[in-house]
């Protein structure tokens, strides 16, 4: 397989070219949702909501991301809000829980929220516990739900992850272990200490990375996690997913902690891949407190497409206040400038205006 940048500019389907900076910002609303349970360390997610001429999108990167990662982001945002959502081949895209790295007593609150689920992903790897703390979050989720995946966020080492997963398994079986560690060559390490006992699916090292096609020519993942956001949009998901799948590497559609916008539109994505063997990591939302419109349906443990849809109360209840919208404001704008140096001049009207 050949490899393609991944980033902003690089050789993936992605815009054709940029509407101008002031259509993008015409329409942008900023809220700070909050959590139910803290999740990635924080217990609200901020979301910038840009509304184009095709609808919704959410422009959300962490904000510990610098500009030309978080450009991607606003790529995606723009990607969906002015050339649309790829027709879907499904109705309803079978999603996993989400179980954040909460005690094991409170694992029956959290699943509680995710009917008829038949997979769950639970985070594990979380600093300040133990493999103990992982080991009961994990039994606990068992009791309930046949099928578990676990996710490191890349918190452990070669022989640090080939421990976790020896003792994690001791009880029951995974259906894949996700980034248990950081790098490319340390995840095709463990893969080949594991020879086949627990799949490794990367995430981090595709959506993170420049080239998200070099865990496939490292032999590092049985399975590839693929988000709409960090990804550059619909289309760059889609032709990622192509390649991947062409490679013999099946892909799982997830979020990143996303609103009902988010949510939407990686649902969408979802239901227009040719395949899905894997259920998707499309339903945190579940994870959410309050949302900016109503949460996908949920159908017999997954969810229905639709459009992305914003409700004008919940937007103003949510709000952020002045200075973290100008804060975001200035953001897109240094996102923006970073697009137009790699992308064609920006249209000079609104397309369909």
């Amino acid at each position: 397989m050949t490899t393609r940048p991944g980033g902003p500019g690089g050789a993936l389907p992605g815009l054709s070219a940029l509407p101008p900076l002031p259509d993008v910002l015409a329409a942008t609303w900023v809220v700070t949702v909050p959590l139910r349970v803290r999740f990635r360390g924080i217990m609200a997610r901020e979301a910038m909501l840009i509304r184009g001429p095709a609808g919704w999108s959410e422009f959300a990167p962490f904000p510990e991301y610098d500009d030309r990662e978080a450009a991607t982001w606003l790529m995606a945002a723009i990607d969906a809000a002015w050339n649309g959502l790829p027709p879907a081949r499904r109705d309803v895209v079978p999603v996993n829980a989400t179980v954040p790295a909460v005690p094991a007593a409170r694992v029956g609150e959290v699943l509680a929220r995710y009917e008829d689920t038949h997979t769950a992903k639970v985070k594990v790897g979380e600093a300040g516990q133990t493999l103990s703390d992982d080991v009961a979050r994990v039994n606990a989720v068992r009791e309930r739900i046949p099928n578990v995946r676990v996710d490191a966020n890349g918190a452990w080492t070669v022989t640090e992850a080939e421990a976790a997963i020896t003792a994690l398994t001791r009880d029951g079986q995974l259906e894949y272990a996700e980034q248990p560690c950081r790098t490319v060559a340390e995840l095709a390490e463990l893969r080949r200490r594991l020879d086949g006992r627990v799949r490794i699916a990367a995430d981090e090292s595709i959506r993170r990375a420049t080239d998200p096609f070099l865990v496939v020519e490292a032999g590092a993942a049985d399975v590839a996690v693929v988000k709409v956001a960090p990804l550059g949009g619909p289309r760059r998901v889609l032709h990622i997913a192509h390649e991947l799948e062409a490679a013999g590497i099946p892909v799982v559609v997830s979020s990143a902690l996303d609103t009902a916008v988010g949510i939407a539109c990686g649902v969408s994505v979802a239901a227009a891949l040719p395949r899905l063997d894997f259920a998707c990591g499309l339903a945190t939302s579940r994870l959410l407190a309050d949302d900016v419109g109503s949460p996908s349906e949920w159908s017999a443990g997954g969810l229905r497409v639709h459009a992305p849809v914003v409700d004008t109360e919940a937007a103003h209840r949510l709000s952020a206040p002045d200075a973290r919208r100008q804060w975001w404001r200035a953001r897109l704008a240094r996102c923006y400038q970073v697009l137009a140096s790699v992308t064609p001049e920006p249209l000079g009207e609104r397309p369909g205006g």
